[in-house]
């Protein structure tokens, strides 16, 4: 059995002094011995709320990196820094990255393969809009997103990654994919790193739903066999989180 990964990703939410706070008010809702609880932070409250949860079981994890080790890329965060910062966990190629930032296919994968090298433990985004749902292409496109990515990643790295689907249409629109539609989406997934990397690395890796899970869907999505986790937006800044770490419970 896969264990379950529940992840929140702050996006650019929290300054430092909200961020201690907002993990303060967290810290007893997230106990859940059977799940990966992680933050995923803005890089300015990676240390606030690295001193709240340490000594506790939930994990760190940052929002971006950038792929070179160092050098003249003002404003950019080096996998280096992160790693002495403490973080474990990182999130790449996010649609919102991909949708405002430009970052291309081949951005993402120069940033997998340097977070594997360092030995993170990457989140990789993929998901269509609904200009390709309705177009009926979108396990096509999730494929190439994900072929490109994972291009010259090792099997035994491949099984380190843990895959975020999100379907843009239903990123901060409250929407929601039907628990069929994610179902048969993570299952594609699955086949499709079945396809890159064999049976034993696709039964490996977890899948995580990103599409505005929160606590009135999350126990459902959750059963589903090829869902493993969820990234969680706007439900991470608040109590609710606490819910969906101990959905069996809902």
């Amino acid at each position: 059995m896969r264990r379950k990964i529940i992840a929140g990703n702050w996006k650019m939410n929290m300054t430092p002094t909200e961020a201690k706070a907002l993990a303060t008010t967290l810290a007893p809702l997230v106990k859940n011995p059977e799940v990966d609880v992680v933050y995923c932070v803005p890089f300015i409250d990676i240390f606030p709320v690295k001193e709240v949860i340490a000594g506790t079981a939930v994990h760190l994890g940052a929002e971006n990196v950038y792929f070179e080790e160092k050098g003249a890329f003002t404003g950019e965060t080096s996998p280096a820094m992160l790693k002495d910062a403490g973080v474990e966990y990182v999130i790449i190629g996010h649609s919102e990255r991909r949708e405002y930032f430009h970052e291309t296919d081949e951005i993402i994968n120069k940033k997998l393969l340097k977070l594997l090298e360092h030995q993170f433990k990457p989140i990789l985004c993929c998901g269509e809009s609904l200009a390709q749902r309705e177009a009926g292409v979108t396990m096509d496109f999730i494929r190439m997103q994900l072929k490109l990515a994972f291009q010259g990643v090792s099997a035994s790295d491949a099984a380190k990654v843990t895959i975020a689907y999100e379907p843009i249409w239903a990123i901060g629109t409250g929407k929601t994919a039907t628990v069929a539609q994610a179902e048969e989406v993570c299952r594609g997934i699955r086949e499709t790193v079945k396809e890159l990397y064999g049976e034993a690395i696709a039964e490996e890796i977890r899948i995580q739903y990103g599409g505005s899970m929160n606590e009135k869907n999350c126990k459902e999505l959750l059963a589903e066999p090829d869902i493993d986790g969820g990234l969680i937006g706007g439900a991470s800044l608040k109590p609710e989180f606490g819910h969906i770490v101990n959905y069996k419970a809902l």
